[in-house]
């Protein structure tokens, strides 16, 4: 990491626009690489409308290729979704903590993503069926609101024709066209196979969705100290310093976003955080 307060101005290479408000910006850091860890973040500059902190969805092999998913949310993600190939983006990072892959060879891998929690996780999965050999099951399960809202069609359909994969997805809402599971992400766990004295699982979306997708796994008999959680709130200056995401004694722009669940789990019961 270069100056952690100077944003380096990338040009954007390629936009996808994955659902209506959700858009896939590849940015061109080849003069630059800014190697990345899954499960990092970075803080993106819009010039004229300022920075916002966005989870890293590329792949860490490569990074040259600086990938970032962003849902227009806010005034300085609405403007950035308008974006075309060729505009600048000013980029900081990165920063925060990883998903603990070198500490899950040899494991169960569980991979738990609710709508544009996918897009952070997605460095995770790559990584996890590029270098299959070290883990033992590898089972991605994920859950939108419905099929349009869901993201990285071509590579879901891709990792499910994959016979070292346990690739599930399911919408909470379908049409009849819809052909897959309907329900909650949790009603999955109960079918996924893995190993609850030997697993390790990642699970990044809403609150609400993760601290069912926890009970679920506790009840399944899996260790908290083995799930992991990405909590990325309010996350404004990225370095610990302006206090924005403290979150009880953690700032999670630093000790965050990735926390194991054992770490966390008083502070996720007290309603007023």
């Amino acid at each position: 990491m270069n100056d952690p307060w100077l944003p380096a101005p990338l040009p954007i290479l390629d936009v996808i626009r994955e659902t209506a408000d959700v858009v896939t910006l590849t940015l061109d850091a080849a003069r630059q690489p800014l190697a990345f860890r899954p499960g990092q973040f970075n803080m993106l500059y819009h010039h004229g409308f300022g920075e916002v902190a966005i989870s890293i969805s590329g792949d860490a092999a490569r990074p040259e290729r600086l990938v970032h998913t962003i849902r227009g949310v806010g005034s300085v993600t609405r403007p950035i979704l308008g974006l075309e190939a060729g505009a600048m983006l000013g980029v900081r990072g990165p920063f925060g903590t990883p998903w603990p892959l070198e500490a899950a060879e040899g494991a169960d891998v569980v991979v738990v993503a609710g709508g544009i929690g996918l897009a952070p996780l997605r460095p995770a999965i790559l990584h996890l069926l590029a270098n299959r050999e070290r883990y033992n099951r590898v089972i991605v399960l994920y859950g939108a609101r419905n099929p349009q809202d869901l993201l990285f069609l071509p590579e879901l359909h891709a990792w499910r024709g994959r016979f070292d994969t346990d690739v599930r997805v399911t919408v909470d809402s379908a049409g009849a066209d819809w052909r897959g599971p309907v329900g909650v992400v949790t009603r999955l766990i109960q079918q996924a196979p893995f190993d609850p004295d030997d697993t390790v699982v990642m699970t990044c979306g809403p609150e609400i969705m993760m601290h069912f997708v926890v009970r679920e796994f506790v009840k399944e008999g899996v260790p908290e100290a083995a799930i992991h959680l990405s909590m990325e709130r309010s996350m404004k200056c990225a370095i610990g310093f302006c206090g924005h995401c403290q979150w009880g004694p953690h700032f999670v722009c630093r000790d965050g976003p990735v926390f194991r669940y054992d770490q966390i789990a008083p502070l996720l019961a007290i309603r007023e955080l």
